[in-house]
């Protein structure tokens, strides 16, 4: 890189040979820190290749006919997240694709994991050259809108147009003008939308259960007019054997307000032993809500009367649901008109369960915990923590007020919300299996394994880094606990639980975190993860010690 020749007596040419060199420096650096094949390989080994299975010989024909076109929309689903994530994503993958050298089949392969450039696990790293910062917004607003800007814009709508423009389902872009404008999903998505809704109305038609058509039906229109209610309500109605979960749902991805929905799909088949065993929980809910530890009025009277709960096992997957960390369970949908009339749905993925429990939490807590206390880490604890983080996403704080107005938590929190929301789906659910116990719902057995499984399990999660909410919101809750002396550290580095004091830590941040969501409190939000959800020394040193262990699983689908 040649400077530029100017006088020496002058100083914006001191000023310029020192910007020049810095940049000089931070292009070195980064073409230095770009990961190369060997790298590469290694970042993906993390994730440990498992086969998922799920057993589709008992469906009848017509029904196997129909989840091979309901799998065909959900492949789609893929092509629409990579567009969410980044405008220049769908051209940069075509571009790895054509790249057959070692380190190109490398860079794809891993591509493919975290769908976008940018590591997941790491912060977000970028590991191709000429990769702009992961954009906080994704691709749901302009890559040159900053968020003032569009803040200002949301302020100056009306109450309706603002509605619209805070959505879930649609994008915010520049007019011609440059003026901002609202742009409807089945607009901005419309090619890919017509293709998956096709599918979906080919599949209404093969199926034989009534619940399934109608659902498949509905999704389908609603891809095309953007109402998504309808087609809610008949997912929560769903009884069927095959239980396919497909459109936008999730609000991770938009980092920068968490407004915008996400594109994926979960393709299962229902486990009808295992759902019939978890029904007793849906009849424990108002009593849940009604001994959670915060203020009277702040709790909900009378929780809608239906939140089924299934167990099933996962088919395929795609777009924001099989993305790096795989999800075990889900709550959804995330229509707070659809919970509050008829509430929300509890969706576990055994198999899934199955193998990171296998794969990743057993060899974790032979690291984190002394010998005497892995004997108390079991699957049942971790399968039913998390039902219960599922189940209380839909208890607590949702419909509030702000400056005298109708909110939500999820608009009040802006981008801390989705950390804060799965910390408190986490400790709540901890609260709940205690009261379960106490009640003899569940067995007293679990009271001894519950709270070191959660521990352990902890870093697994830390282990997905706390770019991603659900590791920011376990860094949140490990340190609160710590602090309250309800988790301790021992000599040696592993930790253990305080039996004196965890369940008073467990309910006291409870009270915290939903107390917080209450009130809306945008700042105290963000000043609680500011200094609560970062990996402090201790911590980083049990992380360490994990090396080698897989942080979570790829699925490699067998079916259909």
């Amino acid at each position: 890189m040649q400077l530029p020749k100017v006088s020496l007596k002058s100083n914006h040419y001191v000023r310029a040979r020192a910007i020049m060199l810095i940049l000089l420096c931070a292009f070195l650096l980064a073409a230095d820190t770009l990961p190369d094949q060997k790298a590469l390989t290694t970042m993906a080994a993390r994730f440990a290749p498992v086969k998922i299975d799920a057993d589709v010989s008992k469906l009848p024909a017509e029904e196997r006919a129909a989840l091979v076109e309901i799998v065909a929309a959900a492949k789609i689903m893929d092509s629409l997240f990579l567009r969410q994530v980044w405008g220049q994503n769908t051209a940069t993958l075509l571009d790895l694709a054509a790249d057959a050298t070692p380190l190109g089949k490398a860079r794809l392969d891993y591509f493919l994991i975290n769908k976008g450039p940018w590591s997941r696990l790491d912060h977000n790293a970028a590991f191709l050259p000429n990769v702009p910062k992961k954009p906080d917004g994704g691709a749901f607003y302009p890559s040159d809108a900053p968020k003032p800007l569009l803040e200002a814009f949301f302020k100056g709508l009306n109450d309706k147009d603002r509605a619209q423009a805070t959505g879930f389902f649609t994008t915010i872009r520049r007019q011609a003008n440059g003026a901002l404008s609202v742009v409807p999903y089945n607009l901005e998505y419309q090619d890919e939308l017509e293709v998956a809704g096709a599918h979906l109305d080919a599949a209404a038609k093969l199926t034989k259960q009534p619940t399934l058509a109608a659902f498949l039906s509905k999704r389908a229109d609603a891809f095309r007019t953007n109402d998504y209610y309808a087609s809610d309500v008949a997912w929560m109605e769903l009884d069927a054997s095959i239980e396919p979960t497909i459109g936008p749902y999730e609000v991770y991805e938009d980092e920068l307000f968490n407004f915008k929905a996400a594109f994926e799909a979960f393709i299962t088949l229902r486990d009808d032993q295992e759902t019939a065993k978890l029904q007793k929980f849906g009849a424990e809910l108002q009593g849940i809500e009604d001994a959670l530890p915060i203020d009277e009025k702040l709790k909900n009277k009378k929780l809608a009367a239906l939140s089924p709960i299934r167990v099933v096992n996962v088919v395929y997957t795609s777009g924001d649901a099989n993305k790096a960390v795989q999800t075990a369970a889900f709550n959804l949908p995330n229509d707070e008109r659809v919970i509050k009339e008829k509430g929300s749905k509890r969706v576990m993925l055994k198999n899934v369960q199955e193998a990171k429990f296998k794969m990743v939490l057993l060899p974790i807590s032979k690291r984190a915990l002394a010998a005497a206390d892995q004997k108390n880490v079991a699957f049942d604890a971790f399968f039913t923590h998390i039902l219960m983080h599922e189940l209380m996403h839909g208890l607590g704080p949702h419909n509030i007020k702000a400056a005298g107005k109708d909110s939500t938590v999820r608009q009040e929190l802006k981008e801390t919300y989705s950390a804060i929301e799965e910390a408190k789906a986490d400790v709540s659910g901890l609260f709940a299996l205690g009261l379960l116990v106490d009640k003899g719902v569940i067995d007293k057995s679990m009271a001894a394994t519950m709270y070191t499984t959660f521990l352990a399990s902890s870093f697994r999660t830390l282990g997905f880094g706390i770019a991603e909410a659900h590791g920011k919101g376990m860094a949140l809750q490990l340190n609160y606990l710590l602090d309250f002396g309800a988790f301790l550290i021992r000599k040696d580095g592993t930790f253990a639980v305080e039996p004196t004091k965890i369940a008073d830590g467990v309910k006291a941040l409870t009270r915290d975190l939903m107390t917080l969501q209450a009130e809306g409190n945008y700042q105290k939000a963000r000043s609680l993860i500011d200094t609560l959800a970062v990996i402090r020394p201790e911590v980083q040193k049990m992380l360490d010690k994990m090396r080698g262990i897989p942080t979570d699983i790829r699925p490699i689908f067998t079916a259909p």
